[in-house]
């Protein structure tokens, strides 16, 4: 059973699942990995269920010390993973023995701010309401710390054979330098004239002001209104926008309900996009239809149904032997 020991936490060091859907009511949001699909990939590669809980890690800087070897997997965005002093690529399984160290560096070329490493059998945490995610602002769980332990689930046997396995480029999420997030009209775009021309037309940028909960986005020109609203349900990619006219992109842990106008909301399959923005990051918006909304979620679906490619990594083993 991979075991692996907090040496630094990094930015910040989260244990993450498929989240906890179903108590909104309760005010306790879904939560679970801000890129579902990297962690769910990570999953995968080592065989795991797709919802199990990986180390969900910030921009860089955790270091780990491999108590006991086993294999491991990392996906989501670069950052300068080294293992024993030796740079690894990420969306692999790969081999740790015990006394190396798994160190994460800065994000390269800001492409993206979150990894997500799994461990064989899932990563094991206490649950709350079904959940191992952590979730800070309802005291559930806490981020790691210096000297935590970090281990598997369960003892599985370990196969080395698969130590290596990559998860197909193609089937990957969009990542980029200033991404491009489709996006749905709001409930209440009609009641803001123009405010779809100007939310997909000129860039925006991340704040400071972005956590899991969400991102506050900085436009050239605020699109300022005077609408008041009753508050509503909101859900992770809902595009709000203030009285400012400066939008907000919810997050993971966004709060269950909201009084701002929501005049967008980010398609499914390109949450994982926004999972990976940070302070100082780029994006735009554009709009999309349903049905390539629906076609773009099956598309992915489809990837994380399929996995890795074994007849791939054994031809490939078979040429390095």
């Amino acid at each position: 059973m991979t075991r692996l020991r907090v040496l630094d936490p990094g930015g910040l060091a989260l244990v993450m699942d498929g989240g906890r859907p179903g108590f909104a009511a309760l005010g306790v949001p879904r939560g679970g990995a801000m890129d579902a699909f990297a962690c769910a990939a990570a999953n995968a590669l080592l065989g795991n269920p797709r919802d199990a809980a990986c180390v969900e890690m910030l921009a860089g800087g955790a270091e780990f010390l491999v108590e006991q070897g086993g294999r491991f997997a990392v996906c989501g965005a670069d950052l300068a993973m080294t293992l024993a002093g030796h740079s690894l690529d990420t969306w692999r399984v790969t081999w740790a023995r015990a006394g190396t160290r798994l160190r994460f560096g800065a994000r390269r070329a800001g492409l993206g701010a979150r990894a997500y490493l799994a461990l064989p059998g899932g990563v094991a945490a206490p649950q709350w309401l079904g959940s191992r995610s952590v979730y800070q602002a309802g005291n559930m769980g806490a981020a790691l710390a210096l000297d935590d332990l970090v281990a598997g689930s369960e003892d599985l046997a370990e196969d080395i054979r698969w130590v290596g396995a990559a998860w197909p480029a193609a089937s990957r999420p969009g990542y980029a330098a200033a991404p491009r997030l489709r996006v749905l009209p709001g409930p209440h775009a009609e009641r803001l004239p123009g405010v779809l021309d100007w939310l997909t037309g000129d860039g925006l940028v991340v704040s400071a002001q972005a956590n899991r909960q969400g991102l506050r986005l900085t436009a050239q020109h605020p699109h300022a209104h005077r609408l008041d609203l009753p508050s509503l349900g909101v859900v992770a990619g809902a595009v709000q926008l203030p009285p400012d006219g400066q939008p907000i992109l919810l997050g993971a842990d966004a709060q269950t309900t909201g009084g701002y106008p929501l005049i967008a909301c980010v398609i499914g399959a390109d949450l994982p996009l926004v999972g990976q923005l940070w302070a100082g990051d780029r994006l735009r918006f554009t709009r999309c239809s349903e049905a390539d909304a629906l076609a773009a979620r099956r598309e992915q679906a489809a990837w994380l149904a399929a996995g890795p490619d074994p007849d791939l990594w054994m031809a490939q083993a078979a040429g390095m032997g």
